[in-house]
């Protein structure tokens, strides 16, 4: 793969991924390696231990919980190309801080664009996996570099394609993008519940009759499993209807504080997440989508330095 590029390329990861040596693998790039570590007052040491001089360097991140880990990722950016680096991408398959899109009450941080003004100072190119766009369009409204994204539903249907008799539920109108994906490409039918925010945990989910629905299995199908709110509410919603053998698939799996369990003491089935953030419920692999948008940030890359 790194054959179309004339420029030797090193993957680093930012803390252990599941991802690391099958992209090395797939895309013939060299590991990197490097120490880490907190000084007694909390303060963060850093120290590359592979040359990169002259050299594409990529970034794995996860960026789940990322106020602990961004000043390691800016650390890291710049003190590679402060030892030669050729250039610095990230591969972030779970994308942080898009939340906060507008300014909903007067003086609130509309924390996205800061972040991506933040991030895109700092890296050349950036590669994830459905972010939670909401009012944007896509990542070019607020990153001033190169984006690309892969989208893990054809994945999730794959999972999803060899077992019989299961509707869909997307849980809000948010997660029909994705939910309308796999139904097309699995064969399975689907319903889209109505969620009704009442405070950052506070949620209520309603759904359409499901009477013609019975003797389904269930697979609750969501971008982000974080809090775990929302889902038990949809299983809340679907037990009432007497739909009791209930799994969810989904793209990336946060599980805030006792998320998991609580979704289990709920009745839930299987709980199914693509390895962008390394959890025990990892059993979709996302690297095999990430080669041809990391082939394509790395040729773009070398090409404009040769000019």
């Amino acid at each position: 793969m790194m054959s179309e590029t004339s420029t030797e390329a090193v993957l680093f990861a930012l803390e252990p991924h599941s991802l690391f040596y099958s992209l090395c693998k797939k895309l013939e790039l060299n590991p990197g390696f490097h120490s880490f570590r907190r000084f007694p007052d909390n303060e963060s040491y850093l120290r590359v231990e592979t040359s990169v001089k002259d050299k594409h360097c990529i970034i794995l991140a996860d960026l789940s919980h990322p106020d602990s880990k961004c000043l390691h990722l800016l650390f890291m950016a710049e003190t590679l190309r402060e030892l030669g680096a050729a250039s610095v991408g990230l591969i972030a398959p779970y994308l942080c801080y898009l939340r906060q899109d507008k300014r909903f009450v007067a003086g609130e941080a509309v924390t996205s664009r800061i972040f991506a003004s933040l991030l895109s100072q700092h890296v050349d190119w950036l590669v994830t996996v459905d972010p939670h766009l909401h009012r944007y369009h896509s990542l070019n409204e607020v990153y001033s570099i190169p984006c690309r994204v892969v989208h893990g539903g054809s994945l999730l249907a794959t999972w999803l394609a060899s077992q019989q008799n299961v509707l869909l539920v997307g849980p809000d109108a948010e997660s029909e993008q994705w939910v309308a994906q796999v139904s097309e490409q699995s064969g399975h039918p689907y319903v889209i519940g109505e969620k009704q925010r009442l405070g950052d945990r506070e949620v209520v989910v309603t759904l359409p009759d499901l009477d013609a629905h019975q003797g389904c299995s269930v697979v609750i199908i969501d971008d982000v499993i974080s809090s775990g709110h929302t889902l038990i509410q949809c299983i809340d919603a679907l037990q009432k209807q007497q739909f009791d053998d209930v799994s969810c698939a989904a793209i990336h799996g946060i599980f805030v504080g006792e998320a998991e369990e609580r979704l289990k003491e709920r009745g839930i089935r299987k709980l199914v997440t693509t390895n962008s953030i390394p959890h025990h419920t990892n059993e979709i692999d996302l690297s095999e989508s990430l080669v041809i948008p990391v082939s394509e940030s790395l040729i773009e890359i070398d090409e404009l330095g040769k000019k």
